[in-house]
């Protein structure tokens, strides 16, 4: 019997989008008609969704750029395939080097934090093995995108307004060309306002051209050079052309007869497998609402406390990803869950800003992508002339030598962005996400536990009003989040905090194919302007 009891989701909200030879789920829906149409034209799913996260640069440059990092896991012919396309410190990128320049921590914003932008060669390294069409047809759409202008849609102006008060206040001359390109009237455009970019696109047909070698190698590069050492920045042409994506195998854990797949680190993954596992090693989930929430915010504290403790590059964590999902060891932790809320020592989550996007075409092939400049538009650095915004991973560094995430060159940063996948019996189920930062492992909990144990479609699982866990006892509640489970969860020691917004609480899409019709079911994020279409 399905069972919602814990929140009763807005009926309007909660029906599935159902579809047979495809279907594309975005934050945009500009980008999801992009994919569809890459669909209808002969591409698979690898296809479609290279072709939304390049219009995706276009159409939501307040999560994303062709500057961006990308994970991505992929079903194709019965098997998972995962890619980590993340880029690691620059040679120059020491903890002497940042310290030199007057930051006892790493900043958020400016040209130290920007590492290697993996966006490009992942989209590369997926058409390459795993695409039907020309890569050059794929980025065709984002450039028509870019030169003719789209009309800004609501939630995007909002983030857009927010990055734009944070980058005019600084005054150094690196910030100058995100407002030439970002806000070239003197404001964030209105919703609904048109804006174009044609160095977005003239990058972009480089990058199709040449199959990203122009961004790692060629004249893009060249221009990324020649920016940085002009205004301090310590990237260079030698880290780019080093840099290559990785093809890694998926870490998962079980959950309800499901196995829940995720990136290994460096990407934060982990957590949510770690969570999962807590709650799997509990036993079925009691019915009572006020232990189930309670529950499930226990164990992803706990998982954090881990996580953002131990993740840094998989080679060089200690414990191993091994250990840290092990039986015994879960099952230890999840001992650690009683009546009242836990006080961890570690961790202080933040929202961020990224793109998620899943893909289910014909074949069977199914997609599960992300893409971030992690904090809103990134670094604030825009290459003049490319509308390359380039990300700020590099602030996730501890610039302390004795932690795990210290910074070091050519090392990959802890990584918030974490692609999601289900399987059952050795057969594809769906690819699923939640964007937003440190949100992200948290949402992963949220629309799994939904589905697996609510038994919630996509549409309702996503409409599901979340929390949030930000440090200690604190959970942040959505402002529509029920007043009696908020008021229970206080008596059991937590300290509900109402947000006034539900930005910072994810952005998240899901495709769910059923193994006996092949039929897709599919739902959006609410709390964008997202759009999921069948076909």
């Amino acid at each position: 019997m399905q069972h919602d009891a814990l929140y009763y989701p807005s009926p309007s909200r909660r029906m599935a989008s159902f579809g047979r030879r495809g279907m594309i789920a975005t934050s945009q829906p500009l980008a999801a008609q992009v994919g569809m149409r890459i669909l209808q034209q002969g591409g698979n799913a690898v296809d479609a969704a290279i072709a939304s996260a390049a219009a995706l640069t276009v159409v939501e440059p307040t999560s994303n750029g062709i500057g961006s990092d990308v994970f991505a896991i992929v079903w194709m012919d019965g098997k998972l395939h995962g890619l980590n396309a993340s880029g690691p410190a620059p040679a120059g990128a020491t903890i002497e080097a940042v310290k030199a320049l007057g930051h006892e921590r790493m900043p958020k914003h400016g040209m130290i934090p920007v590492t290697v932008p993996g966006a490009p060669a992942a989209w590369s390294a997926l058409s390459e093995r795993f695409g039907k069409l020309a890569f050059a047809e794929l980025l065709a759409p984002a450039i028509e995108l870019a030169e003719q202008g789209f009309p800004v849609s609501p939630i995007v102006h909002q983030m857009w307004e927010e990055a734009f008060h944070n980058y005019s206040a600084y005054d150094e001359a690196a910030f100058t060309p995100w407002l030439d390109t970002f806000a070239p009237a003197g404001h964030a455009p209105r919703p609904g306002e048109l804006w174009s970019s044609p160095g977005h696109a003239s990058t972009l047909r480089a990058i199709a051209d040449t199959k990203g070698q122009a961004f790692y190698t060629g004249e893009l590069a060249d221009k990324l050079d020649a920016f940085f050492r002009e205004h301090g920045g310590l990237l260079r042409k030698e880290d780019l052309a080093r840099f290559e994506p990785e093809w890694v195998e998926p870490i998962g854990t079980r959950y309800r007869g499901h196995d829940i797949w995720e990136i290994p680190p460096n990407g934060s993954g982990m957590i949510a497998l770690q969570a999962l596992g807590m709650l799997e090693r509990m036993g079925d989930e009691v019915r009572d609402p006020v232990e189930t929430l309670h529950r499930r915010i226990e164990a992803t504290k706990l998982a954090y406390v881990d996580g953002l403790e131990h993740i840094t590059e998989r080679d060089q964590m200690k414990p191993s990803v091994e250990q840290m999902l092990a039986d015994d060891y879960l099952t230890s932790r999840a001992k650690l869950i009683g009546e009242r809320a836990l006080d961890p020592v570690h961790g202080n989550p933040i929202k961020g800003g990224t793109v998620y996007l899943a893909t289910a075409d014909a074949d069977g092939n199914m997609v599960s992508f992300i893409q971030s400049n992690f904090a809103g538009f990134g670094s604030g650095i825009v290459v003049p002339g490319t509308g390359i915004s380039l990300q700020n991973r590099g602030w996730s560094f501890s610039l302390d030598p004795e932690q795990a995430n210290a910074l070091a060159p050519g090392k990959r940063t802890y990584h918030t962005i974490i692609p999601g996948f289900i399987t059952r019996d050795g057969q594809a189920v769906g690819p699923f996400g939640v964007m937003g930062g440190f949100m992200q492992p948290q949402g992963h909990v949220q629309v799994i536990t939904a589905m697996l144990d609510e038994h919630l479609n996509p549409q309702a699982a996503l409409d599901v009003p979340r929390w949030k866990w930000t440090e200690g006892r604190t959970v942040e509640v959505e402002p529509h989040f029920p007043d009696h489970l908020a008021l229970a969860l206080a008596r059991r020691g937590h300290k509900i905090v109402k947000a006034a917004d539900t930005i910072s609480f994810g952005r998240g899409q899901i495709i769910l194919r059923d193994s006996e019709t092949g039929v897709l079911s599919g739902g959006t994020e609410p709390r964008t302007d997202g759009a999921v279409l069948p076909w």
